[in-house]
Parts: C-alpha cells; structure tokens; sequence
C-alpha cells in the first residue's frame, strides 16, 4: 500500500508498491498521448525551433482542452493568437514533467529533489485534470460524489474505478504538496 510522501532527512520521499507505479506508468502515458501533436512533416523549421504553430486549433476533447485552456475569456480570436505563440511549450512542458515523473517509478521508495517533486506534482495536476473531467467533476458537489467511493472492491464499473483512481492520485498529490511546503518551512 502506498505511503503519502513526507519530508525528512533524505528530502521528499514516498512509496508505492509494484501496481501503483504501473498504475502511474500507464496514466503518465496516456496523458502523454493525448498531449502529443500530430506529425508535421512539412511544418517551418523555424516556426517549430521558436515553437510557433500556426495550425493549431482549440481542442475538441473537453479533457484536453482543460490541459490547454483557452487564454481569453469569450475572446476565440485572441484565444487563437496566444495558442498559436504558446500552446507548443506548453505541451511539451507537460510532457516533459510526465516523462520525467515516470523516470522515478523504478523503485519501490522514491526520493525526490526539489525538481523531481515539482515535475510529479504537474504530472499528478495533469493526471487529475483529465479524470475530472472524465468524470464531470463540476462542482464541490460533483467531487463529493466521487471522494465518496473509497474501496476498490466495490468497482464495478469504469466510472467507479476512474473515482478510486481520481482518489488516489488525489491523495497522493496532497501529501507531495504538503512535503513541499514542509521542505520550503525548513529551508526559510
């Protein structure tokens, strides 16, 4: 079973048996997947070493758009511009701190830097921005429905086992946040 993370001696450190780090392996990927543009093939060289795309558009996804928001409120025309400045580094920002999150999941214990927590903590944002939404997760309401299911014996169905997931992840970015600040008390 997993224990929250904490800060100590060694920094932030936590632990996860075999099942959840492939738990957190696959949702890692997935979120990967739905971040990674499609091939351009015949895209500017230039426009893609400054990240410009000028073919992007808003996301059909619901999901995906919570990852990549518009940047104007009932503004699309000013929406459009700033995505098309921001939404490739912001893609590959995410993706960055996926992959690098994953990297950690090889032992059993983890031990995080200060950069390591940061990178987990944007993954497991991502990673519970996703099943909110797939969750239609709304309001407070919503999400006391979901924190509502706490035992895996009782999944029955998709949406039951996405709010145990949503639960976990949940829980196990709270404690990260929560050895974050520890980490930031001690040094000040």
């Amino acid at each position: 079973m997993a224990k929250a993370f904490k800060y100590g001696l060694k920094g932030i450190t936590g632990f996860l048996e075999p099942a959840e780090r492939e738990l957190l392996r696959s949702l890692f990927a997935d979120v990967i997947s739905m971040l990674e543009p499609a091939d351009r093939g015949s895209e500017d060289p230039l426009a893609a070493l400054i990240g410009l795309d000028m073919e992007v558009r808003e996301p059909s996804d619901r999901a995906l758009r919570r990852l990549l928001p518009n940047a104007v409120k009932d503004d699309a025309e000013a929406s459009l511009e700033f995505r098309q400045l921001t939404e490739r580094s912001l893609r590959e920002s995410k993706i960055g701190a996926l992959r690098a999150a994953a990297l950690g999941l090889d032992k059993d214990e983890l031990v995080l830097t200060p950069s390591d927590a940061r990178h987990w903590s944007t993954a497991l944002n991502d990673v519970r921005l996703v099943l909110a939404e797939r969750l239609d997760i709304r309001d407070e309401a919503d999400a006391d429905h979901v924190h509502q299911m706490q035992d895996w014996s009782q999944a029955e169905d998709v949406e039951s086992y996405l709010a145990l997931v949503y639960n976990f992840t949940t829980w196990l970015q709270e404690s990260l946040v929560q050895a974050m600040l520890q980490s930031l008390d001690t040094r000040a």
